[in-house]
């Protein structure tokens, strides 16, 4: 590959995420969607939330949508509407944001941190099925109650296997599968969408997402209308009807101004995930043919750089694009001196996090989440990045290793 340097012709810097360029692109639209808000003086749920809810019932294939403040508001919400109560449990993942555990003891439940797949750093179904079994009954203390698989940077868990697993043991088990689809707006597995493939899912609407708001916003999707009705109880203190409340529930109500801002680029969403794959695709093979990967493999013989495993039944949406890399650090600080973004998702599994320290959790209790820690970098991921930027990421990388 040839040495390319910022004099002969590559980008200045390459920004991990530029939110710049796609607002330049549907600007008017934004804007004239702000105003209908302003005009209308409905700030808070109404008409333009309705909408929205609608509109990402349609594109995940689920019953109902309901619109709420964030992400980690979503996943409480999907959490307790599928039954989980204080003292419960729930299996989840050791490798993903905070929120997918925190948002477990908000409900009151406790968490079951469960190593992941070493190819795709997906939740194992096969060490969750050997962790179901030995747990209690769920009419016991602590039983399990729900599996929360989180579909990591856009690609959905291997969800055949987690149906198989709840379905076999139905009776003896009665879990449910709540979805965190945080990180997968537009995904699939086997032809349905993700946020259609458990009880409840939840979505969220942070600016750095693949549909992103202008600020905090979330939605829950479910296949029960029931559970629908009851998140939105839920979402507004708890309360059926305006001054009374039948139980406790939160401040979890979407703006409609975020509704507005999320409705313009619902038009974009297909397309936008689109080019992400294609991004994928063009780094896949700048990869391969600057020798430093021998394809998608997660086998350490691979090469100094290791692109994680793919589902064939996936289709998968690229939050992420995230590698393997040996020296990760001083790849991310060379990466750093070119002006090339990277980041790391995540420095620490959630076993280790200081606050789950009471769960009495240790250092190579989670191998594969650790290992993958000191591993895994995100480069460069967003509808408008250019060919160019990815060639220069990639020759820069293979300057390191040189």
């Amino acid at each position: 590959m040839p040495q390319t340097t910022p004099g002969n012709g590559a980008p200045e810097s390459v920004p991990l995420l530029d939110l710049r360029r796609q607002y330049d692109g549907i600007r008017e639209e934004v804007l004239a969607a702000i105003a209908r808000v302003c005009d209308s003086q409905v700030f808070i749920l109404g008409p333009e939330v309705e909408a929205l809810e609608g509109e990402i019932a349609a594109l995940t294939g689920a019953a109902c949508a309901v619109g709420c403040a964030s992400g980690t508001e979503a996943l409480w919400l999907a959490l307790v509407a599928a039954g989980v109560k204080p003292g419960d449990s729930v299996i989840t993942t050791a490798f993903s944001f905070f929120a997918s555990a925190s948002a477990i003891v908000r409900a009151g439940a406790t968490p079951i941190f469960v190593d992941v797949d070493a190819g795709t750093l997906n939740l194992d179904a096969v060490l969750v099925g050997r962790q179901l079994r030995d747990r209690p009954l769920r009419k016991q203390p602590g039983s399990v109650r729900v599996i929360l698989p989180v579909h990591l940077y856009g690609q959905c868990a291997d969800m055949e296997k987690f149906d198989r697993i709840v379905n076999e043991h139905a009776e003896e088990f009665g879990v449910a599968i709540v979805e965190d689809a945080a990180q997968a707006i537009g995904a699939e597995w086997s032809g349905r969408g993700a946020g259609s493939l458990g009880v409840t899912a939840a979505f969220s609407f942070y600016p750095t997402k693949n549909l992103s708001a202008y600020g905090d916003a979330g939605m829950v999707t479910t296949t029960c209308p029931r559970m629908a009705e009851h998140m939105r109880q839920l979402r507004n203190h708890g309360s059926p009807r305006r001054y009374f409340h039948d139980e406790f529930g939160w401040n979890g109500r979407m703006d409609a101004v975020q509704a507005a801002v999320l409705r313009v680029k619902m038009a974009h969403i297909a397309d936008w995930n689109q080019n992400r794959r294609q991004h994928a695709a063009t780094y896949d093979q700048l990869f391969a043919s600057s020798g430093l990967t021998s394809g998608l493999t997660s086998d350490k013989s691979g090469g100094l750089v290791r692109l994680l495993a793919r589902s064939p039944q996936a289709k998968h949406v690229f939050h992420q694009y995230v590698i393997r890399a040996e020296r990760r650090d001083e790849l991310r600080k060379f990466l750093a001196e070119r002006k090339i973004g990277s980041e790391i998702y995540y420095p620490l599994p959630l076993h280790l996090q200081p606050a789950f320290s009471y769960l009495g959790l240790k250092a190579g209790d989670m191998p594969v989440s650790e290992q993958a820690a000191r591993e895994v970098l995100a480069l460069p991921m967003f509808p408008e990045l250019t060919e160019a930027e990815m060639r220069w990421v990639v020759e820069s990388i293979a300057d390191f290793y040189t």
